[in-house]
């Protein structure tokens, strides 16, 4: 296995799609939800994209055609794809984790693998992982399911362990017992043919896979069965491949109970002003664009933004320009949510803008 030390989480988010869709329409919950293409009474084409739990009970599952689908569950509530909202939710989960890894590689619009080795421990990742799920909960009333493991792979297998809403911790000595049960199309990449080619030589567990002779699999699969070999025995190498460049910083608070309160609105984005502020020069970044983020109560969620003349990391400067973006949402709406996040950057090596740049002569 390996032994570098690495501590690698996978989180996943719970029916992502179905799950938004619930969250803006809550008398959904409970019922069986499948996003996907209209099934015309199961004489729709296309597929599901994806379904609540409750669906998953009847047999449906993402991938499968939506015809299939109407005839499993002909009393579901058949929604189409909205792709804008679930990008939108997707970028404020991945800045919540973004904050939380020392790097991350998003794979897919609910998914992503995060590096988390300076936490020093198992413990101390498990802890971070229930911090991250409480985060997400709290900001975007959604839960998702989470593994640890020192490699990619046995953390990917570990995040759909237990679901939904599960944390799956394998420290280094407890991945190949962990993995050998398991059936071999757990791996990923381990798709129908290969997995009829591995049964065909009596290769049904990852433990078979891994008590495998390799040439015997390079015979029979080709020099895939290396890899294969090598991750069933816990060995995983694979870097998480960070995202080129840091996009966006950001910062939000959700209120104990909503509220209106003018003061303590303009004092917590002067808050949070200041902290994203002192997380840019952290980093040498100077910013251009300033964001709020307002959400009332059932996650009805505004922003607006300002793009400054020049880039500054100048905290005055992004404390007025968020209080400045706020004042229209002082309406007297109570508000769940406050945010501010910062966009727009550049390498802060030339001289910092003053707030005396940015002030009417």
């Amino acid at each position: 296995m390996t032994t570098d030390g690495r501590i690698i989480m996978h989180v996943d988010m719970d029916s992502f799609f179905a799950s938004v869709e619930i969250r803006r329409a809550p008398s959904l919950a409970g019922r069986p939800v499948i996003v996907g293409a209209d099934p015309k009474g199961g004489a729709g084409r296309g597929v599901v994209s994806t379904c609540s739990y409750e669906a998953r009970r009847y047999g449906v599952h993402s991938g499968m055609p939506i015809s299939r689908a109407y005839t499993l569950c002909p009393h579901g509530v058949y929604l189409p794809v909205n792709r804008p909202l679930y990008s939108r939710v997707s970028d404020e989960i991945m800045a919540i984790l973004s904050e939380r890894a020392d790097r991350i590689e998003q794979v897919s619009i609910d998914e992503a693998y995060l590096d988390v080795t300076s936490a020093g421990s198992f413990p101390a990742a498990e802890a971070l992982a229930t911090a991250i799920k409480r985060d997400i909960r709290e900001a975007e009333g959604l839960t998702c399911s989470i593994g640890i493991a020192p490699g990619k792979v046995a953390a990917k297998i570990a995040s759909d362990y237990w679901k939904p809403d599960g944390l799956t911790v394998v420290s280094p000595d407890e991945v190949a017992a962990f993995l050998a049960p398991l059936p071999v199309g757990k791996i990923p990449g381990v798709g129908k043919k290969t997995g009829e080619d591995l049964a065909g030589m009596g290769v049904l567990t990852i433990g078979d896979l891994a008590r495998s002779d390799v040439q015997a699999l390079i015979a029979r699969i080709g020099r895939s069965g290396i890899r294969l070999h090598r991750l069933a025995r816990g060995i995983d190498d694979a870097e998480v491949q960070a995202r080129e460049g840091c996009k966006s910083v950001s910062r939000e608070t959700t209120f104990d109970e909503d509220t209106a309160d003018p003061d303590l609105l303009s004092a917590t984005i002067a808050d949070l002003a200041d902290e994203v502020a002192g997380a840019l020069a952290a980093d040498g970044l100077r910013c251009r664009t300033v964001t709020v983020k307002v959400r009332y109560r059932g996650f009805e969620t505004h922003t607006r933004s300002l793009t400054l003349d020049r880039f500054t990391a100048d905290p005055e400067v992004i404390r007025r320009t968020a209080g400045d973006l706020l004042l229209p949402f002082l309406n007297g709406t109570e508000v769940r949510l406050l945010g501010v996040r910062l966009s727009g950057f550049e390498d802060s090596r030339t001289r910092q803008t003053s707030i005396d740049e940015f002030l009417p002569s």
